[in-house]
């Protein structure tokens, strides 16, 4: 979510609802000037302790690549089994 600072104050609560979910950009003139979030969100990755991580897909565990092999095929349209 983006809310600009100059409508903060009108918006402050629909602002923090969505920080406690996911974290918030405030802008000023379109441009980021600040993100708001949930302070569990911070201290995770203020401690490091955030067990997300982003990985090349050639690093990716066999198992999610057959995961992503599957909705690739299914995004052709093959492998549908109620299809005859």
């Amino acid at each position: 979510m983006r809310c600009d600072t100059g409508d903060l104050n009108k918006q402050v609560g629909d602002v923090t609802d969505a920080a406690s979910r996911e974290p918030v950009v405030l802008t000023r003139h379109n441009k980021p000037r600040f993100v708001l979030m949930s302070y569990e969100h911070y201290e995770r990755l203020r401690s490091g302790t955030d067990p997300r991580r982003a990985h090349a897909a050639s690093e990716m565990p066999g198992a999610h690549a057959e995961l992503f092999g599957d909705v690739e095929r299914l995004a052709k349209g093959e492998g549908y089994d109620d299809e005859t």
